[in-house]
């Protein structure tokens, strides 16, 4: 196993799958212990996920400098509104003109969720405590952050999509979510959003590691100075300088990486 060429100044996690499990609301013990050594040691973090926000306890376990959410479109900084990127409206309408029967659909602007789903369609419990609409009640002009897709035969509409608006995001739509598409703005992504919060905290992008476990985080791993992915899906694995196996793995690797930054650090006060 390799290990960041350089000593890290700041990390940068996804959260479903790496620093908390999948559809987790916590994290892990080791990791959250792991990430409060690493604070003695000057190390910053930064959660950038597909989420519209992070949860309470990854925000208290990881202390994080930079937030970026949805996909890397909103993007904050030591608390503060740093970018915000939506859809034109052009763009907006050819996104949600999927023509698929008993789609899922959700819209997601800065403080409202607008939701088109079959008739019947349970609300999902992450969403009844939070302020949500219809679809069809979407206002003109409404700043659309993000949109996603559940049905079976997303793929296809992904491909259609990509082919007439190729500077659009689209992750999803393949292994491991084969019927679930995310679509977000041009620019809107994980790779744009390390870059911005680095340069924001002056940090190199040689000294980033980036953690992730799907295909959104590619473009992040793919500018990261260091790529680590968690867990083994196969479209990773050209994109990342190592492995970890789980969320449950990260602690340890953490733990270690601390300790080589305690000891470097003692070394060079002598």
């Amino acid at each position: 196993m390799s290990r960041p060429p350089v000593s890290p100044l700041l990390l940068a996690f996804d959260l479903d799958g790496t620093l908390i499990p999948d559809g987790g609301l916590t994290v892990p013990a080791a990791t959250r212990a792991a990430l409060a050594r690493l604070r003695t040691s000057g190390v910053q973090v930064a959660v950038i996920t597909g989420r519209d926000a992070a949860p309470a306890d990854v925000m208290d376990a990881a202390r994080p400098a930079a937030v970026a959410t949805n996909n890397g479109g909103t993007v904050r900084i030591d608390g503060q509104h740093h970018l915000e990127l939506h859809f034109g409206q052009d763009d907006l309408q050819s996104v949600l003109a999927h023509g698929l029967e008993d789609a899922r659909v959700i819209a997601f602007t800065a403080g409202r969720i607008y939701l088109s789903a079959p008739a019947g369609t349970p609300t999902p419990d992450w969403l009844k405590d939070r302020p949500h609409a219809p679809l069809s009640e979407l206002p003109g002009g409404e700043k659309i952050l993000k949109v996603g897709f559940y049905h079976p035969g997303i793929r296809g509409w992904r491909d259609a999509l990509s082919q007439s608006h190729p500077h659009l995001v689209m992750t999803g739509a393949q292994e491991p979510y084969t019927d679930f598409l995310t679509v977000t703005p041009a620019g809107a992504h994980k790779g744009a959003a390390l870059i911005a919060i680095a340069g924001a905290l002056g940090v190199g992008m040689a000294q980033t590691v980036a953690f992730g476990d799907s295909d959104n985080d590619v473009a992040m791993l793919e500018v990261a100075g260091h790529a680590v992915q968690i867990g083994s899906l196969p479209l990773l694995r050209p994109h990342a300088d190592e492995a970890l196996s789980s969320p449950e793995a990260l602690g340890a690797y953490l733990e270690k990486l601390a300790e080589r930054l305690e000891t470097e650090s003692a070394t060079a006060l002598r």
